[in-house]
């Protein structure tokens, strides 16, 4: 179905290192890349890929001063790890502690 090959896809994506992490770095505000670096550590070649990555998929783009933003897309799914976020925080989950 091409439903489900699409949030596969997606996953994928999510899924590699510091993808998601890069979507919560920019969901308040257009960011330069040393502004992501300094933020997140991330060595500039992978942020460098996970940027075009998520610029192909349509979530990150960069505006007229070559700042990365969210597109609308990339808001929706801010929102998404926001909620995420406020569950995890309820349940208390953390890296200290498995999910049961």
């Amino acid at each position: 179905m091409a439903a489900d090959r699409a949030i596969t896809d997606f996953l994928a994506l999510l899924d590699r290192r510091w993808s998601m992490r890069v979507v919560w770095e920019l969901r308040r505000d257009a960011v330069s890349f040393s502004e992501l670096r300094e933020r997140t550590g991330i060595s500039p070649s992978v942020l460098s890929t996970r940027l075009g990555e998520l610029g192909t998929a349509g979530v990150v783009e960069r505006d007229g001063t070559r700042r990365y933003r969210l597109t609308g897309s990339g808001r929706e799914l801010a929102r998404i790890l926001y909620e995420l976020n406020r569950w995890a925080e309820r349940a208390g989950v953390s890296s200290q502690r498995e999910l049961a």
